[in-house]
């Protein structure tokens, strides 16, 4: 596929934006005016520059990126606007921000290509911590940590009291810290693939290469006690497990890791409320349905009530479900298109991660490889932890859904992540 059908596609992505905040809005007896117009010029303007700065900087890269998350972004988008349409103006709003950090993050790579990540990984290192540890921050600081639905993520801006800006900082980091363990894990990769111990019949590496995995592990302990996230915990040491395998092809790394989890988090669950009501809360849902079940509950009943079509764009509640623009955006968009609908979804993120671990595939130096698989292998797995705590397969982990759930840093974050993938795939073609 050619730029020119990137392009074409990219338009489309404007008109069907357009189209759903049309239909949304003559659902409620309005005619469509404004939003419509101004919804269609933002997706336009910012997938447009990014396709723009992809023709400059990287001609060669792949071009079913770009149209994919585009797509996703604009159901995201229509549903926030149906569900709130103050949160969708400011989703808007950090669309163009992503778009800028977006075509910042292309300019700057196409001096040096992504070798340049090479040598900075420490910074990179250095910096993912302390985004990690920002939201530990006193409160009453002018810029201090906030706790929000039992966990501390959030990082928030004030003046005189009035606060100008929310924001999770541990969105970026992630970001960070995969660019940071695909050079560590290149520059070691002989040596992880070396098996030189024995524990029964399973082979294992020397113990002191085992203590990156360890130490990911703590990492991930420290984020589920004191930012009581569960989500970003699992999610930490699985893409760390994940990379491991990717860069070793040994089973033994996303086996330990794994292990090292269940123990942790059974371990917390008995330690702490929070993790142990999440819990209740997926094994046993209508025991306390007007409490801990009552999120799963609702979101259950949406998808139930949205059978093989869906009730129509406008015509469902999805208010009903709490948390319906972050953490339970599919439910919604679940109820109002129903099965078909759910089903496209998946299969757009699906053929996003088939893209992305395809250019893993096709890049020779490990770090390239390491880089587009860890890349994918977050956005990947962030999916599967949501859509699976949404639909009762997995506890829920209240981690934002890549591209279409309402926030802005996790916007930015994935945004960032499909332009180096693109990149990538520009320094990867014959």
């Amino acid at each position: 596929m050619s730029r020119n059908a990137e392009a074409a596609l990219l338009a489309g992505a404007a008109v069907l934006a357009a189209l759903g905040i049309a239909i949304v809005t003559a659902a409620v007896g309005d005619r469509p005016g404004a939003q419509t117009a101004l919804t269609f010029v933002v997706v336009a303007l910012s997938f447009g520059s990014l396709h723009l700065a992809l023709r400059q900087w990287a001609p060669k890269a792949s071009p079913y990126l770009l149209p994919l998350a585009a797509l996703i972004t604009t159901v995201g988008l229509v549903e926030i606007y149906r569900l709130d349409p103050r949160a969708a103006s400011l989703q808007r709003w950090w669309l163009l921000i992503a778009a800028a950090f977006g075509v910042a993050t292309l300019a700057l790579l196409a001096r040096s290509g992504t070798e340049w990540l090479l040598r900075y990984r420490y910074l990179f290192l250095t910096a993912a911590i302390a985004l990690f540890l920002l939201p530990l921050l006193p409160s009453s600081w002018p810029l201090g940590g906030l706790e929000v639905n039992g966990s501390r993520l959030w990082l928030q801006l004030r003046l005189f009291d009035t606060t100008l800006m929310r924001f999770q900082p541990g969105e970026i980091a992630k970001v960070l810290l995969v660019v940071f363990l695909a050079s560590y894990l290149a520059s070691r990769q002989a040596v992880l693939t070396t098996l030189t111990r024995r524990l029964g019949p399973v082979s294992m590496p020397e113990p002191r290469q085992l203590f990156p995995l360890a130490a990911a592990w703590g990492v991930s302990l420290i984020v589920l006690v004191y930012q009581r996230d569960l989500g970003a915990s699992l999610l930490l040491l699985t893409v760390f497990a994940a990379m491991l395998y990717a860069a070793t092809g040994r089973v033994i790394y996303p086996v330990v890791g794994g292990g090292l989890f269940l123990l942790g988090t059974v371990v917390a669950a008995r330690m702490f409320d929070h993790v142990q009501r999440r819990f209740d809360a997926w094994l046993r849902p209508w025991d306390d349905f007007a409490d801990s079940g009552f999120q799963i509950g609702q979101s259950l009943f949406a998808l139930g009530s949205g059978s093989l079509t869906g009730s129509g764009l406008g015509l469902g509640r999805p208010d009903f479900i709490p948390s319906a623009t972050t953490d339970f955006v599919f439910a919604a968009v679940a109820e109002e298109t129903g099965l078909a609908g759910s089903l496209a979804i998946v299969a757009a993120y699906g053929l996003l991660a088939t893209v992305g671990f395809g250019i893993a595939l096709r890049a020779r130096d490990p770090h390239r490889k390491l880089l587009a698989a860890g890349l994918t292998a977050v956005i990947a797995i962030q999916t599967i932890l949501i859509i699976g705590g949404v639909i009762r397969l997995l506890p829920l982990t209240g981690i934002a859904l890549p591209f279409m759930s309402y926030g802005g840093s996790a916007l930015v974050a994935n945004m960032i992540a499909v332009v180096v993938l693109a990149r990538i795939s520009h320094e990867v073609a014959p």
